[in-house]
């Protein structure tokens, strides 16, 4: 087999295993989702680096993932300001994180999923640049038990935070998913970039 074709079968089995994973996560009830999203609130309200965070990036669900947004309430308790990730304009697969509440104007992204509308100067001001954030919450399609991942396969997360395999400040980054979504192994991407934990319904994975 030549290096293309065995770079074609391997990506053909990253696409078949998404299209495999996404079901599973879509398949669960809306009342496993409820569930899901209460045990992974309690796992992240214990983690060190929830703790301390006060910039904190998360996400809203979409296509059956695990929702992270019961969080808001406690982090905006504790002082802590929630960014969402914005899809940048005129810029090939990369986010702008934009702080969030609940009236922020919001509009649907190309995907069809809800984002800050940036398009006012005043929520241009919100931006916040990844490096300056303390936590990410990301949406992840699958991990495994050493703390592998693979995404949707737009690279977006990747690109935007490829700094962090550099020096500087850096935010931690911390993937979620449903327990249903984890694998004996993964194949790893060479442009992957590492996690800090995985936290699912189950519990949390530090690589």
């Amino acid at each position: 087999m030549t290096h293309m074709q065995d770079t074609a079968a391997r990506d053909d089995a990253r696409r078949a295993l998404r299209r495999d994973l996404r079901r599973r996560r879509r398949q669960l009830s809306a009342r496993q989702q409820r569930e899901a999203a209460r045990r992974l609130g309690r796992h992240l309200r214990r983690l060190p680096e929830v703790q301390r965070a006060r910039h904190v990036a998360l996400y809203l669900p979409n296509d059956g993932e695990i929702d992270p947004t019961p969080l808001i309430p406690w982090l905006r308790a504790r002082g802590a300001r929630v960014y969402l990730p914005v899809l940048r304009p005129l810029s090939r697969n990369a986010l702008w994180f934009v702080r969030y509440h609940r009236d922020t104007p919001m509009t649907t992204n190309r995907f069809g999923i809800p984002e800050p509308c940036t398009r006012h100067g005043a929520h241009r001001a919100r931006r916040r640049p990844a490096w300056s954030l303390d936590l990410i919450l990301m949406p992840l399609v699958g991990f495994d038990d050493a703390g592998q991942r693979i995404g949707m396969g737009g690279g977006f997360y990747d690109r935007t935070l490829a700094f962090t395999r550099g020096a500087g400040p850096r935010p931690r980054l911390v993937g979620l998913a449903h327990d249903v979504q984890r694998v004996e192994r993964l194949p790893v991407a060479p442009w992957d970039v590492p996690l800090d934990a995985i936290a699912s319904d189950r519990g949390v994975l530090r690589p």
